[in-house]
């Protein structure tokens, strides 16, 4: 069923739109685009998360599919003294990963600036510390990519507290199959998802049941998909696989999350997914993720009377420079659609 074209062009379409987390309106209006383009209705709630709706067989039964398109991000804390920029975090960033990046800044009057994020000792030939000083929040700054030297100067440009900081993230695709970007959590998720559209069109096939793709934009701070539709019934979360440690998922698999930072995932649903992903030959790990969260999670804390499972691709080195393989998209898009059609 995967379509690597289709699914590819989706993922880099969708890469390239900075969406820190809280500053999604963009990328959620070109995913109304995409689903406008595959004939499926598209809406979104108050919240600004998007909603596609694929109708079923039956469609008394709902299955929802959570992905999220928000991202880490920074915003404009304060500007100093030198023009340079102070930053807080939107999301868990890893900032040794983030010194030297390229970055723009989206200002509130529709203006976008560039520049690089750095370190507040940024040169050997001048600073003592240059190599030791610890890359957190409170040591480092962004250097716009205008002339500027003082408070004064940025004002000027209309760049202020508050205006959000996205980071290049340098997508690119190997010969050997490896999607190497910043972000792949969750976009490359939400391309598999998005996928479905092309695979129920182009097999003129539907899902057993009602499915809403639910793409959720703030769920890198932790209550994404906390409000659901009346009508879903059960989630079945794409999200990125963890790898590392005792973890058992690669970046060629799709990762079936029994438990996370929120508890285990509901045992028939994970069960199930288990046993389709054996059926159909699939590469794929059973793991537990300590130190994650997902939007499922998020639904579950808020209250929704649903049941839960979170699977997606492998992806390494996550928070920083990601990289997965397209084998492991192609094993998520095999899983979830398998499970949507049983």
């Amino acid at each position: 069923m995967f379509n690597r074209d289709f699914t590819t062009a989706i993922l880099e379409r969708i890469i390239n739109i900075p969406s820190p987390t809280g500053y999604c309106k963009n990328v959620i209006d070109e995913i109304g685009k995409i689903a406008d383009e595959c004939g499926y209705k598209f809406e979104k709630n108050q919240k600004g998360n998007g909603i596609i709706t694929i109708d079923g067989q039956d469609n008394s039964y709902c299955v929802g599919i959570p992905v999220h398109v928000d991202t880490l991000g920074c915003m404009v804390r304060s500007i100093n003294g030198d023009g340079t920029l102070k930053i807080t975090t939107l999301g868990g960033n890893m900032y040794s990963t983030l010194d030297g990046e390229y970055c723009k800044i989206h200002t509130r009057s529709g203006k976008t600036y560039t520049g690089t994020i750095l370190c507040t000792s940024p040169a050997v030939h001048v600073f003592p510390d240059a190599n030791s000083k610890e890359r957190k929040e409170e040591n480092m700054m962004i250097r716009l990519d205008k002339l500027v030297y003082s408070k004064d100067d940025v004002e000027k440009l209309e760049i202020g507290t508050g205006d959000f900081i996205s980071v290049e993230p340098k997508f690119k695709i190997t010969e050997s199959g490896f999607v190497k970007s910043r972000y792949l959590d969750d976009k490359a998720g939400t391309a598999c998802a998005l996928s479905l559209m092309d695979i129920f069109n182009r097999t003129n096939t539907k899902p057993k049941h009602m499915v809403k793709i639910l793409v959720s934009t703030y769920e890198e701070v932790g209550h994404g998909c906390s409000w659901l539709p009346d009508n879903v019934n059960e989630l079945v979360g794409i999200d990125m696989g963890c790898i590392g440690l005792d973890l058992a998922c690669t970046e060629e698999q799709v990762s079936i999350c029994v438990k996370d930072s929120s508890g285990p995932y509901d045992y028939d649903v994970t069960t199930k997914l288990i046993n389709i992903a054996k059926e159909n030959n699939l590469g794929y790990a059973i793991d537990v993720y300590p130190m994650y969260g997902s939007d499922v999670s998020a639904a579950l804390r808020g209250g929704n009377n649903i049941k839960g499972g979170l699977i997606g691709p492998g992806v390494s080195a996550s928070h920083g420079m990601e990289r997965t393989h397209l084998k492991g998209i192609e094993n998520t898009i095999e899983l979830i659609y398998a499970y949507l059609m049983a």
